[in-house]
């Protein structure tokens, strides 16, 4: 699905938002990110990351043996719905294109799933969009388990495993105001707050937080700073 381009002024005049998940057999991406150029690169997507048999090891490429990723649990969709502004990534070729605010908004439809927004403003300040679907994955023993799938492709492709992408929510306030998601294989990470700017000492420690959990955060991306 192409993304539509606007200029600044008129996507000033509608609503905000953001983008990019390897399902566990088949591909290694919202989150919670992010911004797609089509069912093309969603498949070609999954093809590179199914081919991806080992973790990444640290910076120095020193083996590193990296228990699996915990999501939060519970967690509320209906909460944690509306818009949030991405603070920080992980680099992805999904948001080359972005060059200044990122933001994502998440709108809970009736049937449980949740309507993705994604927005960022590029180099020429015009925006880049894309309209997904998000929707909770069961786990064992977890009931409301912040492991999601979302999908930018065609509704009619829904059943291709391919074109789901991972978006786990790795850590989350009581409040609801602060969210880190990634994925699974640690390939793609966000750090999303409520606040269009995040403090720098609050946005640390969440950097740190996802180094504990074996992410790479020395490439990490700082979002409008």
């Amino acid at each position: 699905m192409p993304l539509r381009h606007r200029s600044a002024a008129a996507a000033a005049a509608s609503r905000t938002p953001f983008d990019d998940r390897r399902t566990s057999h088949a591909i290694g991406t919202l989150a919670t990110a992010f911004v797609v150029g089509g069912v093309a690169t969603w498949i070609a997507m999954g093809a590179g990351r199914t081919a991806r048999t080992q973790l990444p090891g640290p910076p120095d490429g020193a083996p590193l043996m990296r228990a699996p990723l915990q999501v939060v649990a519970p967690v509320d969709l209906q909460r944690y719905a509306g818009i949030w502004h991405e603070q920080a990534r992980l680099p992805n070729r999904f948001q080359k294109q972005c060059a200044g605010p990122v933001s994502a908004e998440y709108t809970l439809q009736p049937d449980g799933t949740m309507q993705v927004l994604n927005r960022c403003v590029r180099p020429d300040g015009n925006f880049d969009e894309a309209v997904g679907t998000a929707r909770a994955v069961p786990v064992a023993g977890q009931p409301g388990a912040g492991r999601l799938e979302v999908r930018f492709a065609p509704s009619w492709l829904s059943w291709l495993p391919m074109v789901w992408g991972d978006y786990w929510i790795l850590k989350l306030d009581r409040d609801y105001q602060v969210a880190l998601v990634g994925t699974p294989d640690r390939q793609y990470l966000w750090v999303l707050s409520r606040a269009p700017r995040l403090e720098d000492d609050a946005l640390q420690a969440e950097l740190d937080y996802a180094a504990s959990l074996g992410f790479d955060t020395s490439k990490v991306v700082l979002t409008g700073r």
